[in-house]
């Protein structure tokens, strides 16, 4: 336990909170971040190192990872305390008004004010079903780490939204053959993905199901798929799966923190507030009308949270902090 008190509190170490913890550090706050794994970057970091990003302005493209580590060197410009494998479970305003955060392993954490910034909480990915699956763990991917491994290789990718067609259309001239394997049939992912898409040789295959998996020795050599419209099957080779079927979010105890909840996230006004005073929310925590879910609108909603935390500690303060552009010597 420490009784070291902080301006701001950041509850999520993914790019929202990173980069909100660099804006905080414009404002002179004193700043933690915490967060529940084992290292920064959120789900980027989890599931998306090697994929990538093309939605950030002024970044043509750029790979989560490198995304993350530049994230990481912003954030840590004005040394903010960086704990991570603590997940904030309860959260008490106490009668000075400070709050104390306890983490799932009994540490106390003391700060004036809160900025949540933990995305749709923790996250389970949705595993496959499907016949036979639990005998090839070594072949089924839900994240993907080395897209080396899959060169040469005739690779399945299940899913329609962003993240399946990326993963398609990324490995396309890796692998010797992708299929991409929807139930549906309007792909859940920006149109123009879906034209590059339809324009590639990645092999679509809409209204079907992945059914059984087959094998030997525990080696994946092929995929049954059910064709919901027709009731028929067909079987085609695959050296490797990748599953992309979403994720089961938690957003655990902050359920319970007095937050008014709506559309999988904390509602917030314009200013992030949240309906407890003292605590803000940003990035996908925050829930409110024409919300858009991409990293870029996290980036510019993290220091509105900022700001907002700042003038709730000083009511006298400036409204924003000055451009950083105009502060070439703020690096210590």
């Amino acid at each position: 336990m420490s009784n070291e008190l902080y301006d701001v509190t950041i509850i999520g170490a993914g790019p929202v909170g990173l980069f909100a913890a660099f804006y905080s550090g414009l404002r002179s706050m004193k700043t933690k971040i915490i967060d529940a794994e084992p290292a920064v970057g959120g789900k980027v970091r989890y599931f998306f190192p090697e994929k990538i990003i093309r939605d950030i302005g002024g970044i043509p493209a750029i790979s989560g990872a490198n995304l993350v580590a530049n994230l990481k060197e912003q954030a840590e410009t004005f040394h903010p305390e960086i704990v991570c494998n603590e997940r904030v479970v309860n959260v008490v305003k106490l009668t000075n008004g400070t709050f104390q955060l306890t983490s799932q392993n009994g540490s106390i954490h003391f700060s004036k004010t809160i900025v949540i910034a933990t995305g749709s909480g923790t996250f389970e990915v949705n595993r496959l079903e499907a016949l036979h699956a639990e005998n090839f763990p070594e072949a089924i991917y839900y994240d993907v780490k080395n897209m080396e491994q899959f060169r040469d290789k005739v690779v399945a990718v299940s899913g329609g939204g962003n993240s399946a067609i990326d993963w398609a259309q990324t490995l396309e001239p890796i692998a010797r053959e992708v299929h991409l394997i929807y139930r549906g049939e309007d792909f859940k992912a920006h149109e123009e993905s879906v034209k590059a898409l339809k324009k590639s040789r990645v092999q679509i295959h809409i209204h079907h199901e992945i059914s059984e998996l087959t094998g030997f020795n525990n080696q994946l050599s092929a995929t049954t798929l059910y064709c919901k419209q027709t009731k028929t099957t067909k079987t085609i080779s695959t050296d490797a799966l990748i599953v992309n079927h979403g994720v089961k979010v938690d957003l655990g105890t902050m359920a319970e923190w007095g937050f008014e909840l709506a559309d999988f996230g904390i509602v917030v006004d314009d200013e992030m507030k949240t309906t407890v005073p003292g605590i803000f929310a940003c990035g996908d925590s925050a829930s409110y009308s024409r919300k858009i879910r991409i990293i870029a609108a996290g980036l510019h909603e993290g220091p509105i949270a900022i700001n907002s935390a700042k003038k709730y500690l000083e009511p006298a303060a400036a409204d924003e902090a000055m451009i950083s552009t105009h502060h070439e010597s703020f690096i210590n």
